[in-house]
């Protein structure tokens, strides 16, 4: 890897190996060693200039950033300065010029593969008594998230169709596949908002990297259609999803398993416009799959009724009460979406060009990869799961952790690092078992006008 080799570079480079985990508190060091980062780094041929700004510190960095509460380069370059002053370094530059230019140095295939790389590493990890039924169950479902409203971010990311132009702001489809053992992020995919190939079935077929045989898909009834079932059932892959609105449950057919519990046979359906012929003709003429209907009898619960349909056939191994347990799990890639997009900050990204739109994202992942780990390693050595856990808390030991370990001594950082583990694992997700709540908000928003109209031209009328 072309680089600087003179003696100030490589003290600094040296620092970041022995300090990397003390950024923000985030033990980065044992979740992501430097070597699997100076790997990551020569495999994909990353280069630098600047004698400050190297791949690994502006990596470090660019982490900090994205969890940190103000997003904002200038409080990542105040951090960088306050790091090099503290170890008795010079100082970087204030301006935040040189800090952007090192981070679009940085490949984006660098991102993905530590991302995929730490999520996969403890996937395969889990102990057996975290998976279900000892299988490994992954899940999948999709969301959006919006940028700044520039040129070359609305021509890769248009807006919504009923938007008006110069109005709203570029939108981005992400379809992300969870461990459901431990909440980490396995793979994920980014594309348009709209247009042909780009819904969320599509995104997540070009996932199937993802998936190995006997591997258990957990999803929302969008992925229940016949060819996406065919699709993974052809790969080995079981699916546990919801039935389709549009397809009707008749528990008077089919192989009978027991009380609302039946096996039936779904005949192929006409090819639809956006598959080939080719692609047609590998699909099976039929399907058999089992369908399962659950009375939901909480009360506050807006479903009544759950329709969960399988690949799962074996009635003896996988009962139907389990079946609906496992889809009432489902909930959990709510949750996961919910940490990365509102915890971490994901839901509206900062950077104004689609190269910057797609680092941020997958160095949210990253970062969120490497809590979910640290939650694990914490899970473990308490003796529960990683689901027990609050994301939440844990962000806010770390917090409250990070001032000190950013200046302790390595000995004193080992003794807050085992004291951040103890604390992190009574942060323990509230018991509340049937939790229900009104879906309405009780703040009112600012009673101001939406800005209807493009903002250079509500100024010029001001102006008039």
């Amino acid at each position: 890897m072309p680089h600087s080799t003179t003696r100030k570079q490589r003290r600094q480079i040296e620092m970041v190996r022995q300090q990397f985990a003390q950024a923000d508190g985030l033990t980065f060091a044992e979740v992501l060693p430097a070597e699997r980062i100076e790997q990551g780094l020569q495999e994909e041929k990353a280069t630098w200039r600047d004698s400050v700004f190297s791949p690994m510190l502006t990596l470090w960095a660019f982490l900090g950033q994205v969890i940190s509460p103000d997003g904002s380069c200038r409080n990542a370059v105040a951090r960088i300065m306050a790091w090099l002053v503290s170890r008795g370094e010079a100082p970087c530059r204030p301006e935040t010029d040189p800090y952007c230019k090192a981070r679009q140095r940085l490949p984006e295939s660098l991102f993905t593969r530590l991302m995929r790389q730490t999520g996969r590493a403890l996937h395969e990890l889990v102990p057996g008594d975290w998976l279900w039924q000892g299988r490994r169950v992954k899940l999948a479902d999709g969301t959006t998230v919006s940028m700044p409203d520039t040129a070359a971010n609305q021509a890769a990311y248009p807006q919504a169709g009923t938007q008006k132009r110069g109005v709203g702001f570029p939108i981005a489809r992400l379809v992300v596949v969870f461990c459901l053992a431990c909440g980490t992020v396995l793979e994920a995919a980014l594309g348009r908002y709209q247009g042909k190939k780009t819904g969320e079935n599509t995104l997540l077929r070009s996932l199937a990297q993802a998936f190995e045989p006997g591997d258990v898909l957990l999803s929302d009834r969008y992925f229940s259609g016949y060819f996406d079932i065919a699709y993974w059932k052809q790969r080995g892959v079981d699916v546990v999803t919801r039935l389709h609105q549009q397809r009707t449950c008749d528990m008077r057919r089919g192989r009978r398993l027991g009380r609302n519990d039946h096996v039936v046979v779904w005949p192929k359906p006409q090819r639809p416009p956006w598959m080939d012929e080719a692609t047609y003709a590998q699909m099976p003429d039929e399907l058999e799959v089992r369908e399962v209907r659950v009375h939901v009898t909480i009360k506050g619960f807006r479903t009544d009724i759950v329709e969960v349909v399988t690949t799962l056939l074996d009635a003896q191994t996988y009962k139907a009460s389990a079946l609906a347990q496992l889809y009432r799990m489902r909930w959990h890639a709510e949750l996961d979406l919910r940490s990365l997009k509102t915890t971490l900050g994901m839901d509206v990204l900062r950077c104004k060009s689609p190269e910057m739109v797609r680092k941020e994202v997958w160095a949210h992942m990253l970062a969120y990869n490497l809590i979910r780990t640290l939650m694990a390693r914490t899970a473990e050595a308490h003796g529960c799961t990683p689901r027990d856990l609050s994301f939440k808390g844990t962000m806010q030991m770390m917090s409250a952790f990070a001032e000190r370990l950013y200046d302790a001594e390595p000995a004193t950082a080992m003794e807050l690092h085992d004291w951040l583990l103890l604390a992190i694992g009574a942060q323990l997700v509230g018991d509340r078992p049937n939790r229900y709540e009104p879906r309405a908000r009780k703040r009112r928003p600012k009673p101001y006008p939406l800005l209807t109209q493009p903002r250079d031209l509500a100024r010029r009328q001001l102006v008039a």
